[in-house]
């Protein structure tokens, strides 16, 4: 994440007013680039589909991966866009479509990239456990581990054959890690 230098406040009006606002976050009135290696987008598209999948068999809710979410109390001027969200049915509303979200995810997912750093990330988790998300997954593909923080506190490392859960958040969904970390088709080596 890298911090544009330019204008020296910026809106979240402004940030929907840029042509290629999708690349960004909006922190202490400052534009926040969100960048990804391929190894991270290869994980979110991954997840996303996986998530997507389950969310349209089962009518559960909505699944994003380009949602922003203005729904901080303590920074109304917020705005941050995880990896992938999702909310449950009964909770979207067509007013959402447009615009950024202004209540929060029940799922908020962060793929941690090798330009993220560890302070960052922390900071975001706080921002979402702060704002209501029910569950955060901060998915870490160099280590091949998701570590899951929940709304009552309690944190949760998944590792090795373990599986996602999506809990009381999205229920008797179950996702083996092994199918997030499975790497993309390769030429063969020459």
């Amino acid at each position: 994440m890298s911090t544009v230098v330019g204008k020296s406040q910026f809106t979240p009006d402004d940030l929907l007013r840029m042509p290629d606002e999708e690349r960004f976050e909006l922190v202490d009135g400052q534009l926040v680039e969100c960048e990804m290696s391929f190894e991270s987008g290869w994980v979110t598209s991954l997840l996303a589909g996986i998530l997507s999948a389950y969310a349209l068999k089962h009518q559960s809710g909505g699944v994003s991966t380009e949602a922003t979410f203005q729904c901080f109390a303590d920074d109304p001027n917020r705005i941050r866009r995880p990896d992938i969200s999702f909310i449950q049915k009964s909770r979207l509303r067509t007013e959402m479509l447009t615009g950024h979200v202004q209540i929060a995810p029940d799922l908020a997912v962060e793929v941690v990239s090798p330009n993220d750093s560890f302070f960052e990330v922390r900071r975001k988790v706080g921002e979402y456990a702060q704002a209501g998300v029910r569950l955060i997954w901060v998915v870490n593909p160099a280590k091949r581990e998701v570590e899951v923080y929940r709304a009552n506190g309690t944190y949760q490392l998944v590792q090795n054959d373990d599986a996602l859960d999506g809990e009381d958040v999205i229920p008797e969904f179950r996702c083996p890690l092994a199918d997030i970390f499975q790497p993309p088709p390769m030429a063969a080596q020459q």
